[in-house]
């Protein structure tokens, strides 16, 4: 079943059109809505968190925040991208915008959940008292 979006500029007089699953984003949407770019440089960040889990556990948490930095890093990125569009079409819909926002958030939730990760092997990992 899919459902119709439509999303008017009136500012410029263009309309744009979407069709989307009404079943929600799989994961690999949603890795690509995030930037490509930056959700891989990410998950590099996942992988060298599980692999210093095993062989480097001191390094385990500043993995964790580098991932959580260059998510958020990417998502500035995003909101500059989002704004500048703004900026150049003046006025824009309430929905487009919302959005642009929602898809710049995506890499800081992956960043977050890496970091995450990160913390509770770091627990895991603490010496019992």
């Amino acid at each position: 079943m899919k459902e119709e979006i439509i999303y008017a500029l009136d500012s410029i007089g263009v309309s744009y059109q979407e069709t989307i699953e009404t079943t929600g984003n799989s994961i690999s949407q949603l890795f690509v809505e995030g930037g490509t770019f930056g959700m891989i440089i990410i998950t590099l960040f996942l992988i060298a968190l599980l692999i210093a889990a095993w062989k480097a556990p001191r390094w385990v948490k500043e993995i964790g925040i580098g991932a959580l930095v260059i998510s958020i890093f990417w998502t500035l990125t995003g909101l500059y991208q989002v704004f500048g569009v703004v900026n150049m079409l003046g006025k824009i819909s309430i929905g487009v915008l919302c959005g642009g926002l929602r898809v710049t958030m995506i890499s800081t939730f992956y960043g977050l959940l890496v970091y995450f990760i990160s913390l509770v092997i770091r627990v895991i990992q603490k010496p019992r008292i």
